[in-house]
């Protein structure tokens, strides 16, 4: 290599530790989320509802994602800031700091599935399977096919944590009825810049941002976990594209994100190349090529009994 060629790979690689320091990959990101949503909803009514209801639905999930990416990494950014850059509850229905305590509790590796310890299982326990009746069997065995849990789900998601939440006020508990407050103040400038100033309906909105970020979501989580006795073997890898990465923040290689929670999400796909024999044999091949061999396989067969393994 010649002395300028060495100059010119040193420059690169200076100019690419300068912008992990600096996280301008996630800031620069975040920036583009919150522009194009905000554009999105202003002209609402030169897009077609089609259109609308998958691009607006694909920058719901990128900022849901963005929020994910808050609770592991940026940590070059001081916590307050970093909290600010992502807080905006652009879906509305969760508050940032509920899915910050809930996915840190998911994390606890050992956990992983555990109907009752894990935040993020769809799995349940035998005796609470017992206790059911046949109408909700029916309902959580539907949900473990993807059509289901893309069209369903989202509802069914709500419902869990508006009972979690009241089940909570009814035991005397109301530790989150500060959150709660906070989050009312919070959503109320998004729906002024919705309702009052793009003149957007509140069921378009819906409609085209909340209901399609959340089917992404379900996508994105639909076999991201299963029972194994190895923690590691839990997680899956899902090779997707680009389009899906990016929308995912590269948090469809879920076995990396789980072994290294902290890596950026650009730094995700190049780890999982560098390593690509040692991630497969360490999650025990939990492997898929891509989200459209998911739903091949899984869009009306069940993937797996909602009754867990081993608990």
């Amino acid at each position: 290599m010649t002395t300028l060629a060495r100059t010119l790979s040193s420059d690169v690689r200076g100019a690419a530790r300068w912008w992990q320091r600096c996280e301008a990959p996630t800031l620069v990101l975040a920036v583009g989320v919150y522009v194009a949503w905000a554009a999105l909803v202003y002209w609402h009514a030169a897009i077609p509802t089609g259109v609308l209801f998958v691009v607006g639905g694909c920058v719901a999930q990128l900022h849901a994602s963005l929020q994910h990416e808050a609770i592991h990494a940026l940590r070059r950014i001081p916590r307050r800031l970093r909290w600010a850059l992502v807080w905006p509850p652009l879906s509305l229905w969760l508050p940032y700091p509920l899915f910050h305590r809930s996915h840190s509790v998911h994390h606890v590796n050992f956990h992983l599935t555990h109907p009752q310890k894990d935040s993020e299982s769809v799995y349940h326990s035998a005796a609470a399977w017992a206790g059911y009746g046949a109408l909700r069997r029916a309902v959580i065995a539907a949900n473990q096919t993807l059509a289901f849990r893309l069209i369903v789900g989202p509802w069914l998601c709500l419902g869990d944590l508006m009972r979690s939440e009241l089940r909570r006020c009814v035991a005397g508990d109301f530790s989150h009825l500060g959150i709660w407050l906070v989050h009312a103040v919070s959503v109320a400038p998004i729906l002024w810049f919705v309702m009052s100033v793009s003149d957007m309906g509140l069921g378009r909105y819906l409609l085209c941002f909340v209901y399609p970020g959340m089917m992404l979501g379900a996508l994105r989580s639909f076999t991201e976990h299963r029972w194994d006795d190895s923690p590691h073997e839990r997680v899956a890898i899902v090779e997707s594209n680009g389009v899906f990465g990016l929308l995912f923040l590269n948090n469809n290689l879920h076995h990396v994100h789980h072994r290294c929670p902290t890596m950026p999400w650009y730094e995700i796909p190049g780890h999982f190349r560098r390593n690509r024999t040692a991630v497969l044999e360490a999650n025990g091949h939990f492997y898929y090529r891509g989200y459209w061999q998911i739903v091949r396989r899984y869009l009306w067969r069940p993937i797996f009994e909602p009754v867990h393994p081993h608990w």
